[in-house]
């Protein structure tokens, strides 16, 4: 399983991964394991890695963006990716995939949110891994902080295999179970008096 080793400047978690905790309170992220795309003194950017939406595939992509997939079936899941911007598209994927645009999260991780790249996997020319997401998560600044001191998220170094990989209903607890922790074992009122 390869990590992305990305070191934390400053104590930001920009490509490391948030697991919500049992007792996170917000429905969205019932469970939501969301890979980091940004961090900083002026908030964070997310996108929710294991929520995919059922009602949703990719062939409604191709015909909405007039693509021609050349009769091919191309297998492209639709994720909620979070509850801000919910109708703007974003694909995080293997950074093997690199256009203008393309924002390069670490070495192992790039976001692209074009519709080029959409043409580019029709072509056969896109990256070899990619996650479709619809929305992202935010955070204003200092407020992923706080979430964080009030025990809502869990952080871990991200993995191909735990962004990609692995069923999104093993995500969560695989998340975890790569710090050591089973979630099933946690109260939802851990850290709180």
């Amino acid at each position: 399983m390869a990590e992305f080793n990305r070191t934390k400047k400053d104590g930001y978690l920009e490509g490391q991964l948030l697991i919500a905790t049992p007792g996170l309170r917000f429905s969205c992220f019932n469970k939501a394991v969301i890979y980091l795309c940004s961090h900083s003194e002026h908030g964070a950017m997310g996108i929710i890695i294991n929520q995919a939406l059922e009602d949703l595939n990719g062939s409604l992509l191709w015909r909405h963006f007039n693509i021609d997939t050349h009769g091919q079936q191309i297998y492209l899941p639709v994720h909620f990716g979070g509850p801000v911007d919910s109708a703007r598209g974003f694909i995080l994927h293997s950074a093997d995939y690199q256009k203008l645009g393309t924002i390069n999260i670490n070495q192992g991780v790039s976001l692209s949110s074009s519709v080029e790249i959409l043409k580019d996997i029709a072509e056969g020319q896109g990256p070899k891994q990619r996650l479709f997401a619809l929305g992202y998560a935010g955070w204003g600044p200092q407020q992923l902080e706080q979430e964080l001191q009030q025990n809502s998220w869990l952080t871990v170094p991200a993995s191909e295999e735990l962004i990609f990989g692995m069923e999104n209903g093993r995500k969560w607890q695989g998340a975890a179970k790569s710090a050591g922790v089973d979630m099933y074992r946690l109260s939802p009122d851990v850290g709180h008096a």
